[in-house]
């Protein structure tokens, strides 16, 4: 455990095992992996040296706090030709690998992340701070980098947006539109998709989930595009609910954090690409930077000069 406050450092080696450090140059013994953990404007200082020592690197989301210092630690880990995995821990959510599992193609994404202030992370809008697990999510489903952005914000506690929408029209016309608020009262972390072939409602936080396949009901379809306007008004009496076929996903219960690591792991001993890599880091930095900057760039800040009216 290595913390520049040593009595932290200390606290924690002496509740998990192993041995307390405040600078990485006071570890003589030869490093094979690490996780930072530092504030986001840091992550480029702590991790390239140890990418340049040959040390695989876990560093936390989001990969940097700019696309320039996310390019920086890219470069890096390209010419040393060690791993850095990003700590995209909502990738490992059971609820995502079960939606992922589906392989479906999606036309429109609409996501919700909303959750009471917490009091951390203030130094960072909500953008980087919460909307950027969707980003990572969204990137990864598209697999697409060709996009549009139109976005909005607003900042009530500090210089920085507490509450932001963004619509992104990717190249092959997928749209999603992602909501993030870290001013709520309750805490919602949901996901729907909508596809050719199905349709798909998930809730992060309480790992449950849904899918509407369009083969598990094809005769109900084949029944409303045969009927003329006349015929589907004479159904209004039908409770439509009833009879569409929900199929519940199977969501194991896993921890994403612990997955994330033992991915990591896996991947520093078998010699395997990372799970989230750091070209997919880079992708949700630069997507993330293009919103907050379409934030900036509207302006809803109240005029604080009096109004006269003549």
């Amino acid at each position: 455990m290595i913390d520049r406050d040593l009595d932290r450092a200390q606290e924690v080696a002496s509740k998990f095992g192993g041995r307390a450090a405040s600078r990485i140059e006071d570890i003589h013994e030869r490093l094979d992996a690490v996780t930072v953990a530092v504030p986001t404007v840091y992550h480029a200082e702590v991790a390239i040296p140890l990418l340049e020592d040959g040390v695989a690197v876990l560093v936390e989301k989001p990969l940097a706090p700019d696309t320039a210092s996310a390019k920086q630690l890219l470069d890096a880990s390209g010419r040393c030709n060690c791993p850095l995995q990003v700590g995209h821990s909502e990738r490992f959510n059971p609820v995502v690998q079960a939606m992922l599992r589906m392989a479906v193609t999606p036309r429109f994404i609409e996501t919700q992340r909303v959750s009471p202030f917490t009091f951390r992370s203030a130094d960072i809008g909500v953008v980087f701070d919460m909307m950027i697990h969707d980003i990572d999510i969204v990137l990864h489903m598209v697999q697409q980098r060709d996009y549009t952005v139109d976005a909005v914000g607003v900042n009530i506690l500090g210089p920085c947006e507490d509450v932001a929408n963004a619509r992104i029209r990717f190249g092959n016309e997928t749209v999603v539109n992602m909501t993030a608020s870290r001013l709520a009262l309750k805490t919602e972390r949901k996901i729907r998709v909508f596809c050719p072939t199905a349709y798909l409602s998930m809730d992060y936080q309480k790992k449950t989930g849904i899918a509407i396949k369009v083969a598990d009901n094809a005769a109900l379809i084949r029944l409303a595009r045969q009927r003329n306007f006349e015929d589907l008004a004479q159904m209004k009496h039908f409770d439509f609910g009833s009879m569409v076929k929900v199929e519940p996903l199977q969501v194991q219960d896993s921890e994403p954090l612990r997955a994330e690591i033992e991915s990591f792991l896996e991947s520093v001993r078998t010699g395997s690409a990372p799970a989230v890599s750091a070209q997919d880091g880079y992708a949700a930095v630069e997507l993330a930077e293009r919103i907050t900057q379409a934030v900036r760039d509207q302006d809803w800040s109240p005029s604080l000069d009096p109004v006269t009216h003549t």
